[in-house]
């Protein structure tokens, strides 16, 4: 696990990158700031517009919730930020990997995640009750996070993300879009589960830095990194179709 962490290190902490980033205001076609629009990001107003749907078939997902995979078992690395069974994950995307049985399970909300531009990870980040998520930042500027508000639980007020010194609250059937390289923690002080539709976006560049993302992108996809979380997914699954027989 830490190789795999050095080489990810190694990988968003180079020359190239650090010059990319460095070059990010000028060459982004979305700008550089902490939050983004749906109308920077139109794919965004569809999954809105279906959110509902999407719903649908997260409920139908959560009827497993104890048996679905916390964050850390298929992203060893995420234990510098969650150690227990506070955090669930239900993969559809990741990095060139289409994690097929849950694509199945879910097929409108595949349907519309595979017509996403840059569409770099997908899934449903399924939050606790109680769950504190502690600081902590994106390593790649190349990337843009995007959270579809799915269940939402009261008081808003008690479900919040703090972003910098902003805090944002989520809604259901509404984006949330922004740039995890900022410091970022997350509450849920509630008494019921938080569900969003959580993707990493390829950030839009202007050539040649469009290239460049795009080659550090798939260097991250056979990275020991990714191999490892496909590796962890594929057994998850393997026993969870047991569960669903």
């Amino acid at each position: 696990m830490k190789a795999n962490k050095n080489f990810v290190n190694l990988i968003v902490q180079s020359p190239i990158i650090k010059k990319l980033e460095s070059l990010v205001p000028k060459y982004s076609l979305v700008g550089d700031s902490i939050f983004f629009s749906t109308d920077q990001f139109p794919w965004a107003k569809e999954l809105e517009l279906n959110w509902q749907v999407i719903r649908q078939e997260l409920d139908s997902v959560l009827q497993y919730t104890n048996e679905l995979p916390n964050f850390q078992d298929i992203m060893p690395r995420q234990q510098n930020i969650t150690q227990d069974d506070g955090w669930k994950t239900y993969y559809f995307y990741a990095f060139g990997f289409k994690a097929e049985k849950s694509c199945q399970r879910c097929p409108e909300t595949w349907k519309l995640l595979k017509e996403i531009p840059g569409l770099k990870v997908a899934f449903f980040s399924v939050l606790s009750p109680r769950k504190h998520i502690p600081e902590h930042r994106g390593k790649h500027k190349g990337l843009i996070r995007y959270h579809l508000g799915l269940i939402v639980p009261e008081p808003k007020s008690a479900c919040r993300i703090r972003i910098c010194d902003e805090i944002a609250y989520w809604q259901e059937g509404k984006s949330l879009i922004f740039d995890d390289t900022f410091a970022h923690e997350v509450w849920n002080d509630t008494d019921g589960y938080r569900v969003v539709l959580f993707l990493d976006i390829a950030r839009p560049f202007r050539f040649p830095f469009s290239v460049i993302n795009w080659l550090v992108c798939q260097i991250l996809t056979l990275s020991p990194l990714v191999q490892e979380a496909k590796s962890n997914y594929k057994s998850w699954e393997s026993e969870f179709e047991k569960i669903m027989k």
